[in-house]
């Protein structure tokens, strides 16, 4: 803080974003003008109103939540800021941001937030002398056609930056570089640690890597990043997508890797002397599995989610774990210090806070409960026999509601909470008429 405080002071900095993380993934605050930050916001903190965490993805207000309703008044959340995560914004002149926490105005946690389900599940760990590392991988397509341009098309007819499939390709990769060299460039500056871009499979579609770091840190990043690659890309007169699946060839993937360490660094997860997985981790491993259902709206939170999961696809549809396996739902990879848990169901619209909060506590209840890891799926997990993913919002919300086990985990208030938001998504996507029903029933029906 008294970094920023002196960039201010120097007029390096004049605008200071307060941010926080809501239930669709997306950073929602305020931009501060840096003497009023100072002045009247240091010390003494801000607010907003608590609708922010009770509104669809269109930002309507919507009825069945706890927390906030018109009856209640719509009243204010305050925002806390976390000093840990201040940076500078690079893409934009003399700006720098700080994200936050959520509080009541009597200093109580707002339950439902985002980044407090996740440090609630960081505390139940560290509870057990552990902490989480994690990594995500993000892939995205980009379109020439700029946010305005897509939407006047009605999102269709849209000139994806590459006409073919570009994955690893360098030559395909140099024709959006001048983009892809912003956002490695400008996030690196902000503080994230980018390993690299790569193409991907889908046409336009890439994917920018950063190295793992703790959980949360992982999170705060990711949301930062998502943000931060459409003002970017907006810059350049391009749009980008993270939607789960965009169109009808591949979708874009969240792939979330994990492992637990002991509090001073230790390896948990492997033996060294024996150059093994560890009981631990095997029984992290069948947590994850044998949640993995009761937690898929965590990990696929919108009605398009559902649309990624295809076999033959490079997404999961069915729940096994394996060694190096892309087709499975969990692939182990690494070895010593490196070795973790690739979870392969989000997709790329995924919250991070909400999915890396799922997989650690799919992973207590493996570890506390003693689970026995089933043996390792080898071959081609589609045409597999293990249960499937599930393969709708509905049934996703149905699982998610019932379970007795993700109750404990996170508090029937936040149960409650984000089952309403599936609630809401449902009845909207339900009540609207498609362009697919207008095509094969307008003239035939």
């Amino acid at each position: 803080m008294e970094g920023l405080r002196q960039r201010i002071e120097t007029g390096d900095v004049d605008t200071v974003v307060l941010a926080f993380t809501d239930m669709q993934g997306r950073l929602q605050g305020k931009r501060l003008h840096g003497r009023y930050f100072l002045d009247h916001v240091v010390g003494h903190g801000t607010e907003g109103c608590n609708y922010l965490l009770a509104v669809d993805v269109d930002m309507n207000t919507v009825d069945g939540y706890a927390m906030t309703s018109w009856e209640q008044g719509y009243g204010d959340m305050e925002f806390v800021m976390d000093e840990r995560t201040i940076r500078l914004l690079p893409w934009l002149p003399a700006t720098a941001m700080v994200q936050c926490d959520l509080e009541w105005a009597d200093h109580r946690p707002v339950t439902a937030s985002p980044r407090a389900i996740l440090k609630a599940q960081l505390e139940r760990l560290e509870e057990r002398g552990m902490v989480a590392l994690a990594g995500t991988e993000l892939e995205l397509v980009i379109y020439d056609d700029t946010y305005e341009e897509a939407a006047l098309k009605g999102y269709t007819g849209l000139t994806p930056a590459n006409q073919y499939n570009i994955d690893y390709s360098i030559l395909g990769t140099t024709r959006v570089e001048p983009l892809l060299r912003d956002i490695r460039n400008h996030m690196y500056a902000a503080g994230l640690d980018v390993e690299g871009a790569k193409g991907e499979c889908n046409f336009g579609q890439h994917e920018i890597g950063f190295l793992f770091s703790d959980a949360l840190t992982t999170a705060d990043n990711h949301a930062v990043y998502k943000n931060a690659a459409k003002e970017i890309a907006a810059q350049h007169g391009k749009s980008v997508t993270f939607m789960a699946k965009p169109n009808q060839r591949e979708g874009n993937s969240c792939h979330i890797h994990m492992s637990f360490r002991g509090a001073d660094g230790e390896l948990v997860f492997w033996d060294e002397d024996k150059d093994a997985r560890t009981p631990l981790y095997d029984r992290f491993i069948a947590g994850v599995l044998a949640t993995a259902a009761d937690f898929t709206l965590f990990f696929a939170p919108n009605i398009n989610s559902y649309k990624r999961f295809a076999d033959g696809s490079f997404a999961p549809t069915t729940l096994g774990w394996g060694l190096d396996n892309r087709t499975c739902a969990m692939r182990l990879v690494g070895r010593g210090a490196g070795a973790r848990m690739e979870n392969r169901i989000p997709g790329a619209d995924a919250n991070p806070y909400l999915a890396l909060a799922a997989m650690i506590a799919g992973g207590l209840h493996g570890i506390d409960e003693e689970l026995e890891l089933e043996p390792e799926l080898t071959g081609n997990a589609y045409a597999s026999d293990k249960p499937r993913v599930p393969s709708t919002m509905g049934a996703a919300r149905e699982r998610f509601h019932t379970s007795a086990l993700v109750r404990a985990a996170l508090g029937d208030d936040v149960v409650e909470h984000y089952a309403n938001m599936a609630d809401v998504e449902l009845a909207a996507y339900n009540s609207t008429v498609t362009d697919w029903e207008l095509r094969r029933g307008f003239e035939r029906l």
